[in-house]
């Protein structure tokens, strides 16, 4: 039976909040995300840590969700289980500093057997089942 219903398998990139940062700011590697929205999806908790970002930074973010659905992008909750898989990752991840949000990313991408779209270049050094792509070099 699947977790998360008949969505689960439509996404084959789960965006980091980095990823969607980037894309916000018109930093590097914003197309690189741009390219990946269709075909998407974000979690909840990443989501949280881009509407915070964007507020501090005085972007408005009235109907930034429905603007984001309407370019593809699939917000998935975050349930107990991605909860799970996020805590398993602690151990593996701690010697490279990440946050529980990375992690929060990193357990849908293994959920759902996606790729992990990130800023940050030290995700590439996990070893974990699970595939990174970098938006900037």
């Amino acid at each position: 039976m699947l977790r998360d219903g008949l969505k689960r398998h439509m996404s084959s990139v789960v965006l980091d909040a980095s990823a969607l940062l980037a894309l916000l700011q018109q930093e590097p590697g914003a197309e690189v995300v741009a390219v990946a929205l269709k075909n998407s999806c974000v979690s909840t908790v990443n989501w949280s840590e881009v509407l915070q970002k964007a507020l501090a930074s005085h972007i408005d973010t009235v109907d930034m969700q429905a603007n984001f659905e309407a370019l593809g992008v699939e917000f998935v909750p975050f349930s107990s289980h991605h909860s799970e898989l996020a805590s398993n990752l602690w151990l593996k991840t701690k010697p490279f500093g990440l946050s529980f949000g990375d992690r929060a990313c990193l357990a849908l991408a293994l959920d759902r057997q996606a790729i992990a779209l990130t800023a940050d270049s030290v995700w590439t050094k996990l070893q974990l089942s699970v595939q990174v792509q970098v938006i900037r070099p």
